[in-house]
């Protein structure tokens, strides 16, 4: 079997192509320069650099290399769609990017699948490979959240939705059931920093978009989101049940645990 992966930043694309390869299958990697981490060498069977701008090339490389199915994973730097100058795109990536009539990350990763699935490559959801990676019901770790950060939560989760009606972000930063910070451009954690120069002991809630399809863009929480929330002061991180991927979910719960964080699964009608 045969499967490939386009990674970005992150150790989300290491952990899913290990997870490939346990599960049999021969990893092709496109690895975006400037993003991707060197040592997807190790667990990849065929690998090569790509600038992030050149689809042309990424699309011929996985046609030379058999692929009929790939996953889109790990973080993407919203402002690089700004950057030109660093995407560096060819006449393809050109078109892609005038044929969106906005720029928000639904549009232009539909744009992305629309492309690969003209030349004979699905995009798969991670959760087809690795279901064990979605987040489930219920508070994960030692600490439940108190009756005021349930109410937080529902509220938060609530507004999050809203925002990602717009495309605008997935996470929202609450306190005593006001909002102190929305993600936009900046992506989770930066939002997350924001917040803390503002309060302490806030609820983080994170959720995917209503019109979100989780194979393209599925929202990613991990040990990383705990540390920088162990570091400004957050208190709960609630995310969206089956929707969501916790990455190093062991390690991530005992961090949490560590530093009396609650994580929650969590889902609203």
């Amino acid at each position: 079997m045969q499967i490939g992966i386009i990674a970005a930043q992150g150790e989300l694309p290491i952990l899913i192509s290990r997870e490939l390869k346990k599960r049999g299958y021969s990893v092709v990697t496109v690895a975006l320069k400037e993003l991707a981490d060197k040592s997807l060498k190790d667990t990849s069977d065929v690998l090569e650099w790509f600038n992030i701008g050149m689809a042309g090339k990424i699309i011929d490389f996985l046609k030379k290399n058999k692929v009929k199915q790939v996953i889109l994973t790990g973080k993407f730097p919203k402002n690089l769609i700004f950057e030109q100058e660093k995407i560096k795109p060819d006449m393809r990536a050109l078109k892609m990017l005038f044929s969106a009539k906005l720029k928000g990350d639904n549009e232009l990763l539909k744009i992305i699948e629309k492309e690969l699935k003209s030349e004979g490559i699905r995009v798969v959801d991670i959760s087809e490979v690795c279901p064990h990676l979605l987040t489930p019901m219920g508070v994960l770790g030692k600490r439940k959240p108190s009756k005021e950060e349930l109410k937080d939560i529902e509220f938060g989760f609530k507004i999050a939705k809203k925002i990602g009606a717009l495309d605008i972000g997935q996470t929202v930063i609450v306190k005593e059931n006001s909002v102190v910070a929305v993600e936009a451009i900046e992506g989770t954690d930066e939002t997350i920093k924001r917040a803390g120069n503002y309060v302490k002991e806030f609820v983080v809630v994170k959720t995917s978009k209503p019109q979100q399809d989780l194979k393209l863009d599925p929202p990613v929480a991990g040990v990383d989101t705990i540390l920088i929330m162990k570091e400004t002061g957050g208190k709960v991180l609630a995310l969206e049940a089956g929707k969501t991927l916790l990455v190093e979910k062991e390690e991530t719960i005992k961090r949490a645990n560590e530093f009396n964080i609650t994580v929650i699964g969590v889902s609203y009608s």
